[in-house]
């Protein structure tokens, strides 16, 4: 995958290197005709118009090979620069200020009610990830402290692959409803709430958990009910479909190599979207 970052940077850079030394060019020519005396750079003699001649075929000659070499820098610029760009667009950090105020009485308690995780313990974490259409798009997640690292770093792997992710949205962005964000196939983490059907807080509560293409991964309660409501085609899981987790999946991998568990394991529920990672 390519990110696109200081295109017209470097293309004024070509450019300039190509104006800049074309004007030398014509600085030897206008040297010869006029009979002037040329200064060589390389050697900071002075040369006459017998043998300006030469200088500025040697001139010209540098030009060719200037601009081609400017421009093979340019690309080696642009490769690592490209490198740079999607390596700095996965990290975490702290949640500013606009974002607490963001997520309190939304995905997080409001400030007169306890809870069990602090704010100084989430982090948000940036990420990109490519969507359904192959395109690239950045995503946000809030997440525990302790696998911030972790996403960072399977994240940065999935995209590396092409993996397709949908949406990648805090859950505020849905009221903190899990459903609507379920439903719209919103890939998730921290959402202080309880286990759906129970009064026991979920580790998605604590920022534990992570919820992946949660419309074709579903999570099928006791009872056989199925959520979100809309992922019912989504059930019999030998059936063929796109962005199916199982235990060939990349995704699955990923997060079995940083010592998550996954729901689609669970025996008496299954929760196919379902990743945690609790100590």
């Amino acid at each position: 995958m390519k990110i696109v970052k200081g295109f017209w940077k470097k293309g004024c850079r070509i450019l300039g290197a190509v104006l800049c030394l074309a004007g030398l060019a014509a600085c030897g020519e206008a040297a010869v005709e006029s009979g002037a005396t040329v200064e060589s750079g390389a050697t900071g003699d002075v040369q006459t118009v017998e043998t300006a001649q030469s200088t500025g075929d040697a001139t010209a000659d540098a030009v060719t090979d200037a601009v081609a070499n400017a421009v093979t820098d340019v690309a080696t610029d642009e490769i690592t620069d490209e490198g740079d760009a999607v390596e700095d667009a996965f990290y975490f950090r702290e949640l500013t200020r606009e974002e607490i105020d963001m997520i309190t009485g939304v995905s997080y308690p409001a400030e007169d009610e306890d809870a069990q995780i602090s704010l100084e313990e989430l982090r948000y974490v940036h990420i990109l990830h490519v969507d359904f259409d192959g395109q690239t798009r950045e995503g946000e997640l809030i997440c525990n402290v302790r696998i911030a690292q972790d996403l960072t770093e399977i994240f940065a792997a999935l995209y590396e692959a092409e993996y397709a992710i949908e949406k990648v949205r805090l859950i505020d962005a849905y009221g903190a409803d899990d459903n609507r964000s379920m439903e719209d196939n919103n890939s998730s983490c921290f959402n202080y709430r309880v286990i759906a059907g129970t009064d026991q807080l979920s580790n998605h509560g604590l920022g534990l958990a992570v919820d992946i293409n949660p419309l074709y991964n579903p999570y099928i309660r006791q009872g056989g009910i199925v959520e979100p409501y809309n992922a019912v085609d989504y059930v019999d899981r030998e059936a063929d479909f796109p962005h199916k987790i199982t235990h060939e999946d990349l995704c699955y991998k990923l997060f079995m190599e940083h010592g998550f568990t996954w729901g689609g394991d669970w025996e008496n529920v299954k929760d196919y979207q379902h990743f945690e990672k609790v100590e």
